[in-house]
C-alpha cells in the first residue's frame, strides 16, 4: 500500500521548505488484523494536526522528553476517520463489523497493547497519561503515528483496537468526523477547567484547537462571553460565526487593553512593559499556542485565581510573568482527551463530539478548509505554512 513514511530517506523532490525531511511516498506492507481484538482500518480522510506538522518541518530540537516514547520508522497521522476493512472475532462481538466507519481513538495505551492490569491512569479513562507507552506487544508509541508498529493514516490502511474505535452516527460526515481528535483534545481542556456560569472566557489561538474550544465553550456553557485572539482573516470569520468576540494579538500592548475593556478588568500600567489587570476579570484562558508572549498576555489579563489551560507548547523563552504568582493563578496542562463527563453523561470524548453533531449543537463547517491526495503532500503541508496566503485552518488528506 502507499503510505508517507517519516524517518527513512528524504524526498528528492521535495520543495526547499520540506527537503530536509526525512518523508517520502513509499509503498510498505499492509498491516494485518494483530489479534482477535483488533482490526484493520481503510483511512478514508486524516487531518494534519499541529505536532505533526512541527515533526515534518522538524521545528524543535533533540531535547525533547517525548521521544523516549516514541519509535521509526512512522506513518504519521492520527486524526482519522475510516470504515472497517477487517476485524477479529472480538472486535466483532464489540459491535464493530467490517465497512461500518469509525473514527480513530488513537492513544496506544494499555488495553492495545495488552497490559494487564490496567495502569491507574486507563483504569479512569486516562489514556493520554498511560503508564505503559514503552511496555507490552508494541513498539514505544503514545499514539497511532508515533509507533513504529501502528501506522497512521497517512497511508491506506492502518491498526486499530478494539477500544480505538468510536463509531461514527449515520448523518455525520466524514468532513465533521475527522474533526473529532481536535474537538476532544478541546473539549478535555473545557470540561476539566470550565468557566464559572456567567463568566469570561478567552480563547488563544483560533486554529482547530482554538475554533473548536470556543465551539464547545458555545454549545456546553451558553452563559459564559467567550472572546479569542485570531491571527488570519479565515480564523477570524471561523470565531465570528462561532459567536466569539475576535481580537487581533498584535499590537500585544493594545490587546492587553481591549481584553481589559471587553471584560471589565481594572488595567494598571508600570514604568515598563505591557499592562497588567488588578482586579482581571477573566476567570479562564485556553492558550492553545503555548509560547512566551501568549503566556505573557494571559497572566496579565486573568482574574485573581483564574486559570491559565495549556493546551499547546511552544519554545520557551524570556517572559514576565510576576502575576501568576502575585494573582495566584493556576497553571494547568492539558494533554489530549480519554473519557470526559459531559452534562452528567461520562463516555468518550469523541463520541461526545459525535453526538453534539448529530444533535446540531455543534457545526464545524468552515473549519476543513482543504483536502489533497497523498501524492500532494507537499502542498498539503505548505497550505499550512502559509495560513494567511491560503486561508488554511485545518488541513487534511482525502483517500478515499
Amino acid at each position: 500500500m502507499k503510505a508517507l513514511v517519516f524517518g527513512l530517506a528524504n524526498d528528492p523532490d521535495a520543495p526547499p521548505e520540506l527537503a530536509g525531511t526525512p518523508m517520502r511516498l513509499d509503498d510498505v506492507d499492509e498491516p494485518t488484523v494483530r489479534g482477535p481484538d483488533w482490526a484493520v482500518l481503510r483511512t478514508q480522510l486524516c487531518g494534519i494536526c499541529g505536532s505533526d506538522a512541527k515533526q515534518v518541518f522538524l521545528d524543535g530540537d533533540g531535547d525533547n522528553p517525548m521521544t523516549a516514547f516514541i519509535s521509526f520508522p512512522q506513518v504519521l497521522g492520527h486524526e482519522v476517520v475510516a470504515t472497517v476493512e477487517d476485524a477479529g472475532p472480538a472486535v466483532v462481538d464489540a459491535g464493530i463489523a467490517p465497512g461500518q466507519r469509525v473514527v480513530l481513538n488513537p492513544w496506544l495505551s494499555c488495553a492495545p497493547r495488552g497490559v494487564d492490569p490496567l495502569c491507574p491512569a486507563c483504569e479512569a479513562g486516562d489514556y493520554s497519561l498511560c503508564w505503559s507507552f514503552d511496555q507490552g506487544g508494541l513498539a514505544r508509541g503514545i499514539h497511532t503515528g508515533t509507533c513504529s508498529e501502528a501506522p497512521g493514516g497517512y497511508g491506506e490502511l492502518l491498526p486499530a483496537h478494539r477500544q480505538m474505535m468510536i463509531p461514527v452516527p449515520d448523518g455525520v460526515s466524514d468532513e465533521a468526523a475527522v474533526l473529532a481528535d481536535p474537538f476532544s483534545v478541546s473539549l478535555h481542556a473545557v470540561v476539566r477547567n470550565p468557566p464559572p456560569q456567567a463568566g469570561r472566557a478567552l480563547v488563544y489561538g483560533a486554529g482547530a484547537l482554538g475554533s473548536c474550544a470556543v465551539a464547545a465553550l458555545r454549545a456546553l456553557y451558553p452563559s459564559v462571553d467567550v472572546a479569542v485572539i485570531a491571527k488570519w482573516p479565515a480564523q477570524v470569520a471561523l470565531a465570528e460565526r462561532l459567536g466569539a468576540t475576535v481580537f487581533a494579538p498584535e499590537p500585544r500592548e493594545a490587546l492587553v487593553e481591549q481584553l481589559a475593556e471587553w471584560s471589565g478588568g481594572v488595567l494598571r500600567k508600570p514604568w515598563d512593559g505591557l499592562p497588567v489587570t488588578h482586579p482581571g476579570a477573566i476567570d479562564v484562558v485556553y492558550d492553545t499556542i503555548g509560547a512566551a508572549t501568549t503566556v505573557e498576555v494571559a497572566v496579565r489579563v486573568l482574574a485573581t485565581r483564574g486559570t491559565l489551560v495549556q493546551l499547546g507548547v511552544g519554545k520557551l523563552a524570556r517572559c514576565e510573568w510576576t502575576p501568576w504568582y502575585f494573582k495566584e493563578l493556576r497553571l494547568v496542562g492539558s494533554n489530549a482527551f480519554g473519557l470526559e463527563t459531559v452534562e452528567g453523561m461520562t463516555q468518550h470524548a469523541m463520541a461526545h463530539y459525535l453526538d453534539l453533531v448529530r444533535d446540531g449543537r455543534v457545526d464545524l463547517d468552515g473549519l476543513l478548509t482543504h483536502t489533497f491526495p497523498l501524492d500532494r503532500w507537499h502542498d498539503a503541508f505548505l497550505a499550512l505554512k502559509d495560513q494567511d496566503g491560503t486561508g488554511a485552518i485545518k488541513v487534511a488528506f482525502d483517500l478515499r
